[in-house]
């Protein structure tokens, strides 16, 4: 079922509502969940806000066209709404985002007026818990331009088997980046994400980081910002490790596509031998052939 909205939903009754419910749920692939359709039907850009993503993640203002994943930033609200709620079976406290894969069929203008609709796409088993999948999409009439599947994750007991991860090996390094403390602060103000763990050292802790951790969907963009991709392309990134702030990263890519980030040289001697070399993000612009 569709339910239309006349605005997107404000973001902190969503967040305190989430972690009160958190310790009441009890999460598991086959429980069932919310089914609407949250749809937002004639959303126009704040350009102020825009230009604020665009310079805290590395885009260039001022574009025709809007940076490929601000789209997840506008459906945010709406995704909250939904996972935050009473008959969402995973606990909002703890959720992991863990992947996203952005499609990109024609690049939204920045001018445009947009249906935006989310919704969970489903649950599924995880070797470490419960997954759900959430859907993001971008809409002119019947045309979707802009279309986003997030994997978010529960951790809970399972029987499944760790995984035996590939040998990895590195791409070549194209940059060093040295991350102000102060990033998730600047990314949770145009995000509206204003989670504790990015927001301060003492917040952060209170959740088993040593100091705040940026937003997964902020090195993605920042990522993408400095890779580049076509108009019509499909992004696939997967969220291997959390970076700490301040830090520094070192930005990796190849000729065929691929990108990467990983812990820089710059790692604090007490956190050396944990995280140098430690890979936080690993992704893949894929143009889209018609």
């Amino acid at each position: 079922m569709s339910v239309v909205l006349a605005r997107p939903p404000a973001l902190g009754p969503l967040l305190a509502r989430g972690a009160l419910l958190s310790p009441f749920k009890r999460p598991r692939p086959d429980a069932d969940f919310p089914r609407d359709r949250l749809v937002l039907p004639a959303l126009r850009i704040d350009l102020a806000r825009l230009a604020a993503y665009e310079r805290v993640c590395g885009f260039a203002t001022g574009d025709d066209a809007l940076p490929l994943a601000y789209p997840h930033v506008l459906g945010f609200p709406l995704a909250m709404r939904l996972m935050s709620g009473l008959g969402f079976p995973l606990p909002l406290l703890g959720l992991v985002h863990t992947s996203i894969e952005i499609t990109r069929y024609r690049a939204p203008a920045v001018t445009g007026e947009y249906e935006l609709a989310v919704y969970i796409g489903g649950l599924a088993p995880h070797r470490r818990g419960t997954e759900a999948s959430v859907v993001t999409e971008v809409r002119v009439g019947e045309d979707v331009l802009w279309e986003s599947t997030s994997t978010y994750l529960a951790r809970h007991r399972t029987a499944g088997s760790p995984a035996e991860r590939a040998e990895h090996m590195p791409l070549p390094a194209v940059a060093e980046w040295h991350l102000a403390g102060d990033v998730g602060r600047r990314y949770g103000a145009v995000s509206g994400d204003r989670n504790p763990i990015h927001m301060h050292p003492l917040t952060a802790r209170l959740f088993g980081f040593p100091r705040p951790i940026a937003h997964g969907m902020w090195t993605v963009a920042r990522c993408l910002a400095a890779h580049g991709a076509p108009e019509a392309v499909r992004v696939r990134a997967e969220f291997r490790a959390p970076v700490l702030l301040p830090g520094t990263v070192t930005y990796a890519a190849d000729g065929h596509g691929r990108f990467e980030l990983r812990s820089g040289t710059g790692v604090p001697p007490l956190e050396r031998s944990r995280e140098r070399g430690r890979v936080h993000l690993e992704g893949r612009v894929l143009p889209l052939t018609t």
